[in-house]
């Protein structure tokens, strides 16, 4: 298998552009008006992945990953949720996080998934989602008929960090303020999009992943997006505290970070302890292990290579490959990179 090395970012930079560039992409309808998506199928392509991301993410800040599962046989399918990225935004103020209810959220990737995913796509398919995209991904299963075989989920939003205040005074705070009719302003202490110094962040240790997406939003400032609305606080602290109690009848392996300050690991413990068909494992690494420190994030990756050639019989990937080659990305069958 092909991972992608963060020290060669600056070499291959021209190849996950370019690759960036071939994907399809374009809008489909949803109940919350047009939303972006992108994608891309390799020729003999092995399986597909629908990659549901997180909040204040885009499909555009997942173009390393992409070009790595390119090479990797892997088809991709993409979109940015409602209120963010290059989907419709809700409020004046363009950099609320904002959603009525949570739950459309999940009734926009059964769209995704209705319009665009099988439209174009009819083999094995595995939903790969970084944390608010874990939870959209349970809601999502536990309410939805779906052709998808599983799920890996990536440090999953089951219970948000509201520290220095517990969840449950969180959640009254943003309920009252709903039912003050204050409900679209910023939640307390959320502001507009702010990009934090390396020193600083609570996402990644990798100093080169963190200013890549750094540079990609201050290069493209209509996927900027600052913090939550009342709304959106009170909608996801109710979904995250009955979590628990979802159905979710498919195979599931978890990803957690142990140095998690955005979203509680305990919470992923909790739950895969209730499951006996969820797999999971702890990194040693902040919220992105996705954008993690190569060590990090090969591990992170194997465990999705390996959990997807249990449910789908793929060749799993070889743990000692370790050769770096900068070569053109196209649609081969090359299994050998950093």
């Amino acid at each position: 298998m092909y991972y992608s090395e963060s020290t060669h970012l600056a070499e291959n930079l021209i190849h996950i552009r370019a690759h960036w560039e071939r994907c399809h992409k374009g809008t489909f309808s949803s109940g919350l008006g047009p939303l972006f998506y992108a994608s891309h199928i390799p020729e003999r392509a092995k399986f597909a992945v629908v990659l549901v991301n997180g909040r204040i993410e885009s499909a555009h800040k997942y173009q390393e990953l992409m070009w790595e599962l390119a090479r990797n046989q892997i088809a991709v399918f993409t979109f940015d949720h409602p209120g963010q990225g290059l989907s419709g935004r809700f409020l004046a103020n363009l950099h609320i996080g904002h959603i009525d209810t949570f739950t459309q959220y999940g009734d926009c990737l059964d769209a995704f998934m209705q319009e665009v995913v099988t439209s174009q796509w009819q083999g094995d398919t595995i939903i790969l989602a970084h944390s608010m995209g874990g939870a959209i991904a349970c809601d999502y299963l536990s309410r939805f008929t779906t052709s998808v075989n599983g799920a890996f989920l990536s440090a999953p939003m089951f219970a948000i960090n509201t520290a220095p205040y517990p969840a449950w005074f969180a959640h009254g705070v943003a309920s009252t303020a709903c039912l003050l009719g204050l409900g679209k302003r910023y939640a307390i202490g959320q502001a507009d999009y702010l990009p934090k110094t390396f020193e600083d962040n609570e996402l990644t240790q990798c100093p080169h992943r963190y200013a890549l997406f750094r540079q990609l939003y201050q290069d493209n400032p209509g996927l900027q997006l600052g913090g939550v609305s009342f709304r959106w606080l009170q909608q996801a602290l109710s979904f995250t505290r009955n979590i628990e109690q979802l159905q979710i009848n498919l195979p599931l392996s978890i990803a957690s970070a142990e140095y998690d300050t955005i979203v509680c690991p305990t919470a992923h413990e909790q739950f895969a302890q209730r499951l006996t068909h969820c797999q999971i494992q702890s990194y040693p690494g902040k919220h992105e292990l996705l954008c993690e420190i190569d060590t990090i994030r090969r591990a992170v990756l194997a465990q999705f290579y390996t959990f997807s050639e249990q449910l789908l019989g793929c060749q799993p990937p070889s743990p000692n490959t370790a050769t770096y080659i900068v070569d053109e990305v196209g649609d081969t069958d090359s299994d050998t990179g950093s």
